[in-house]
């Protein structure tokens, strides 16, 4: 089994909730224990877990450790949902093949809900938001749908699939393996009865649905170094033209605009905002 333990950071420039920390863990032949050592506080160290090996395939983990942290907060401190089988949170398939995730109510902080996708994802709603889980060990993999672009909304999982597989395939159509072994296709939607439309969203390449939203930080540092050296080009190729202003330099890379390691939304504007739908086509009848 897995012992799972959210870690943060040492430097304060890069810390969203003002914690500088970085996690601890020591062991001996009886177990080990995960402690938090606080930078902001000289490096004091806290004990968060103690697991102790009970034989050569079981531990048990004692986490109720006292520190001044869960007197201050209570019981907010760390509370965070996770789902478990069998729990009154899961939602099932309905008669016709879909799934109401939302139970036909519009997403708010206080929905919990979580399903299991016919290709084997796993996705829920927590905190107003859409998160994707492992789905072996039921652990949150990283945010699929932020609250700015959840919120008012439904989720519906709908078949998307073709009713029929072809085998002349050069038509584009798919082959009899492929329905063999493929799970069935599905429609992850978000739909706001207030405007009347829907949001598809869309699985990455790999099938996965979370969004890669902290990028890596080599790529980011090596990227910086390129906009330096086109910078010290730039200077030298118009010297006389920048006086005291800053060289202007501009990258192009696809869907990031900036060298930032952190998307703040989900959502991009004129893409999935109802500004810009995706269009239909509909074939006419013939008169």
């Amino acid at each position: 089994s897995c012992v799972f333990a959210q870690t943060a950071v040492m430097r304060g420039g890069a810390s969203r909730d003002g914690r500088q920390q970085s996690r601890l863990i020591r062991g001996d032949a009886n177990g080990f224990e995960i402690c938090t050592i606080d930078h902001a506080r000289d490096g004091l160290v806290r004990l968060d877990a103690t697991i102790s090996y009970t034989d050569e395939n079981h531990e048990v983990g004692h986490y109720a450790h006292e520190h001044e942290d869960i007197d201050a907060m209570g019981e907010t401190f760390v509370k965070v949902y996770s789902p478990t089988e069998g729990d009154e949170c899961y939602v099932d398939y309905d008669d016709d093949g879909t799934i109401d995730a939302t139970r036909s109510s519009c997403v708010d902080g206080e929905t919990v809900a979580w399903w299991k996708l016919a290709c084997g994802r796993v996705l829920g709603v927590y905190d107003g938001r859409l998160i994707e889980y492992d789905p072996s060990t039921l652990a949150p993999l990283g945010l699929v749908v932020g609250q700015e672009e959840l919120e008012g909304r439904r989720i519906v999982v709908v078949p998307s699939g073709e009713d029929a597989c072809q085998i002349d395939g050069a038509d584009g159509g798919r082959e009899v393996a492929d329905c063999e072994t493929e799970a069935e296709e599905q429609a992850v939607l978000l739909v706001c009865e207030s405007t009347g439309s829907v949001t598809v969203v869309q699985p990455n390449e790999d099938g996965s649905f979370w969004r890669k939203i902290v990028r890596n930080k080599i790529v980011r540092m090596k990227e910086k170094r390129r906009v330096e050296a086109a910078a010290r080009l730039v200077k030298d190729i118009f010297p006389a033209s920048l006086e005291d202003d800053q060289p202007q330099v501009f990258s192009s890379w696809g869907p990031y605009t900036q060298i930032s390691g952190t998307a703040s939304k989900t959502s991009v504007e004129g893409v999935t905002s109802a500004r810009a739908p995706s269009s239909t086509k509909k074939t006419a009848k013939a008169r």
